[in-house]
């Protein structure tokens, strides 16, 4: 089998060094060319040795297995005093394993890297199914060992737009039929009635043809 460096954080890196400091790749991409050199030098020492192309999601699992051995993360057995205690008071006999967080992510930058180095997505073996659900088992099993709940980050949502201010109300027709009022012209004589309206700007009446 592949013997090397802890493979969880960190990887054998080369000598060579950059020297302009913007040619240098992000710490992510630096992470990603070595988890993917480190998993194409366990596929060299399998037994017998594996060839990409033909390399599917049980050989992920056994990838991901073999990893354990170099995990930092203490893992109570269900025998343990401890089991699902988050910070047990004494120590104990139990396991280290590789975290639920760091395999999710080994996972997902080797399936960027597979399909960046020629591998078609359709057959990409990080995104099998065995795959998944082993994530899955690994993060549900050691919540409970550990008592530490896995929450899935939620994802913050913009606010929420303004409305649009109410539209005016509607101006009369007339700029001064603000208001009629009728009454009696004494000059008229009798009972007769003249029509006015109020004019906003002077104060005064307006008279109106009818």
């Amino acid at each position: 089998m592949f013997a090397g460096s802890n493979p969880e954080i960190s990887f054998p890196t080369s000598s060579a060094t950059v020297s302009s400091v913007d040619c240098r790749p992000s710490r992510y991409e630096s992470q990603k060319r070595r988890d993917w050199n480190t998993f194409s030098q366990y596929l060299r020492n399998h037994r017998p040795p594996l060839a990409l192309p033909r390399c599917s999601g049980a050989h992920v699992l056994e990838f991901l297995r073999y990893l354990d051995q170099f995990g930092k993360t203490k893992v109570h057995t269900p025998e343990c005093p401890f089991f699902g205690q988050p910070c047990p008071p004494a120590p104990c006999p139990c396991p280290l394993r590789q975290a639920w967080g760091s395999l999710d992510a080994l996972v997902g930058r080797l399936r960027a890297a597979f399909e960046e180095n020629g591998g078609p997505p359709e057959a990409n073996p990080f995104g099998a199914r065995a795959v998944r659900l082993y994530l899955r088992e690994v993060r549900d099993s050691q919540a409970k060992a550990r008592g530490i709940a896995y929450e899935k980050k939620k994802r913050k949502r913009p606010p929420p737009l303004p409305l649009p201010p109410p539209p005016p109300p509607p101006q009369p027709r007339h700029p001064h039929a603000v208001a009629h009022v009728g009454f009696a012209d004494p000059q008229l004589g009798g009972d007769d009635v003249v029509m006015v309206a109020m004019d906003p700007h002077g104060g005064g009446f307006i008279p109106l043809m009818l």
